[in-house]
């Protein structure tokens, strides 16, 4: 397993990082959940991702408690605040000072940690002033609740006022958390450039486009029986964008570049995302522990020139790239 900075600071982090978002707490029993953690820190991965949000915060509790035997100093535990957890009340959504500073307690006592590594804006909330936002998460920094700040899905204008902000009061933000694959990639027209001008790294969420970059969905094909795409309730409605015979069509158009690099789908997936330099680490979900050691498997791979260029042309038709997708809610939803 390869480390690599977050952002322009001195932390490192493996650059596979095993996240929880529709498994724990949801999609799979705590015991496997546990045994997919296991694996994961049998296979060299350090960095978890997570967010209060996940299961309505029953995904931050199991990772807690899957983690809870290893040195904390051991551990890059990332979480998030934005969507409504609990109650969900007038005030229990956004980036209000109300809402980060009771984000970060409750996250805390729900992975039974002192501290976060992490701690990132879920979406950039319209309805709270930048300043506002930006001092209540200078409080948490220098509280020592947590140790670095990033942020998820803002656009360029909104990182650079982020971070200019977060500069005028004492920290950097360090991180951007977008949607980014070979199929979707909103991200590099604009939030790539603005973010290594401000010393900023992707922790990119979905790789696999969903899981459709893993091959499994066939064009014209019935869906297969416990796919993600057949749960309701584990990711139904965000697949249902790339499920286009189409799209699937030329995924399938993939299949000699992985067997030429000697990798399957999903790990040629991930390894596509992490030839961007820009790119700190790949966010990897799994619901069994053999997944988890299947796809560390992209870890330091190096895809030739000729050979991303023959993925560029494979899916030219199917790629999304404009910058505009990167949206945030234009109101809390409670």
């Amino acid at each position: 397993m390869e480390y690599r900075y977050l952002g322009r600071s001195g932390l490192k982090i493996t650059e596979i990082t095993y996240g929880n978002w529709l498994t724990h707490g949801s999609q799979v029993e705590n015991d496997v959940a546990t045994a997919c953690v296991r694996a994961a820190l049998d296979a060299g991965i350090t960095t978890f991702d997570t967010a209060d949000a996940y299961a309505n915060g029953k995904a931050e509790e199991v990772l807690g408690a899957a983690l809870a035997s290893e040195p904390r100093e051991s551990l890059e535990v990332f979480t998030k605040v934005y969507w409504p957890v609990g109650l969900k009340g007038p005030n229990d959504t956004g980036l209000s000072r109300k809402h980060i500073m009771e984000g970060i307690n409750n996250s805390l006592r729900r992975l039974n940690m002192d501290y976060v590594d992490l701690y990132q804006a879920h979406r950039f909330d319209y309805e709270t002033p930048l300043e506002e936002t930006i001092s209540a998460f200078a409080d948490v920094v220098r509280a020592g609740k947590a140790l670095y700040i990033g942020v998820s899905e803002w656009n360029a204008q909104q990182l650079r006022e982020g971070q200019r902000l977060a500069r005028e009061a004492g920290f950097s933000l360090v991180s951007n958390q977008p949607q980014y694959s070979a199929l979707w990639r909103v991200i590099e027209p604009e939030v790539i450039p603005a973010s290594i001008e401000l010393g900023m790294s992707q922790v990119v969420w979905s790789p696999m486009a969903q899981g459709v970059l893993s091959g499994k969905y066939l064009p014209g094909a019935p869906l297969p029986a416990g796919s993600r795409a057949m749960d309701e309730h584990g990711g139904a409605n965000t697949i249902k964008a790339f499920l286009d015979d189409e799209i699937l069509s030329n995924v399938q158009k993939l299949r000699p570049v992985a067997d030429e690099l000697g990798l399957s789908m999903p790990q040629l997936a991930i390894a596509w995302v992490l030839q961007n330099e820009n790119v700190a680490t790949a966010l990897v979900g799994a619901s069994r522990p053999e997944q988890v050691a299947e796809n560390v498997k992209a870890s330091g791979v190096k895809i030739p020139t000729e050979l991303m260029a023959a993925i560029d042309t494979a899916l030219a038709p199917s790629i999304v790239n404009d910058p505009a997708k990167t949206v945030s809610p234009a109101t809390r939803v409670a």
